[in-house]
């Protein structure tokens, strides 16, 4: 079979196609034909910078995929051969990543892919999805799960909601009933955010956009779903409800300067998101992600707000290249063009 492999951190250019043998699924683990494997930032950070030491002398990147299970190990029984399915993970603890045709993970790692979804949203769930869930429920008045209706009456403001953390905690959001506000840069954007689902979209470059924010949520907004908080700290307090949470997963920059007065008088609740540390409530994630891929609420494409750019798995490095350059969609590689 055909893989991608790195024997070294650099640029793309470390990203080599090789031939290797079909794996072996052994007990309590699953091989599956990918069908789509997505790239995430953590994928060419992890090649590309030499804080993220080499897991192993050869790594096959990219943790999340779509496709349809080809064997099972000895004593797994929730999945049998031709099932569809989406994996999560794929490279932690075993250099199984999912850029390649094949790949053998724990069957505790993959979850059913419902019939009405593509593959190409199996590979966009994964890191984003689980992320997006974790900001979610992280309120300390908030649900822990996510279904219909668990954050009915609340008001969740999605900063970045074109990209591919953005646009998952928006579905999720909306299918668990919370009334959905996003900030993007321009119009482009702003179409790709209404189109995830987005209630109300605010150019943030433009205008007034905490009093824009404020008129649709008069007390404040409860969950902010932050990917740039140095950059949006004045935003978020100026705009966060009494007792709300800020929730961050990622930042441009190593640094933030808070108002801890302000930060104070608004009882302000911080969470710093690291999904890859708990996998008892990462297992718990994919299990409300899947019931709401099951409902049709978790759609990609440039009908559903996220674009997909296709590239064969030759091409994994200009793939990750344009990932690493913001390029605007999920960048998929399909193993079987």
């Amino acid at each position: 079979m055909k893989a991608i492999v790195y024997r070294k951190i650099g640029d793309p250019s470390v990203l080599e196609l090789i031939e290797r043998d079909v794996p072996v699924p052994g007990p309590g683990e699953v091989r599956i034909r990918i069908h789509a494997s997505g790239i995430n930032p953590t994928d060419w950070r992890g090649r590309s910078s030499t804080a993220w030491p080499m897991p192993y002398p050869e790594v096959t990147p990219h943790h999340d995929g779509g496709g349809v299970i080809d064997a099972v190990g000895l004593g797994v029984e929730t999945f049998a051969p031709g099932d569809r399915v989406w994996v999560m993970m794929a490279g932690l603890g075993y250099n199984t990543g999912t850029a390649q045709e094949f790949t053998v993970v724990p069957a505790s790692w993959v979850r059913p892919l419902a019939e009405n979804a593509s593959f190409d949203v199996g590979a966009s769930l994964g890191i984003p999805a689980l992320t997006a869930h974790r900001a979610l429920t992280v309120a300390e008045d908030g649900p822990r799960r996510l279904a219909p209706n668990a954050l009915d009456g609340r008001t969740v403001l999605v900063t970045g909601g074109a990209g591919a953390v953005g646009h998952a905690a928006i579905q999720l959001a909306r299918w668990a009933g919370a009334t959905l506000i996003t900030t993007v840069s321009g119009p482009e954007k702003a179409a790709l955010a209404s189109a995830a689902g987005a209630h109300h979209v605010v150019n943030y470059r433009e205008g007034d956009p905490a009093a824009e924010i404020r008129a649709v949520a008069k007390d404040g907004v409860d969950i902010i779903v932050d990917v740039a908080v140095a950059k949006n700290i004045d935003l978020d307090l100026a705009t966060l409800k009494n007792g709300g949470t800020i929730a961050v997963y990622a930042d441009d920059r190593p640094k933030v300067e808070l108002d801890i007065l302000q930060a104070l008088q608004l009882n302000a609740r911080f969470q710093f998101l690291l999904i890859f540390l708990d996998r008892e409530r990462m297992a718990v994630a994919a299990d409300d992600v899947t019931a709401a891929v099951r409902d049709g609420a978790m759609g990609v494409g440039e009908e559903h707000g996220l674009p997909v750019v296709r590239f064969p798995l030759a091409e994994t490095a200009a793939a990750q290249l344009a990932s690493q350059n913001g390029a605007v969609g999920k960048m998929i590689v399909d193993p079987t063009m």
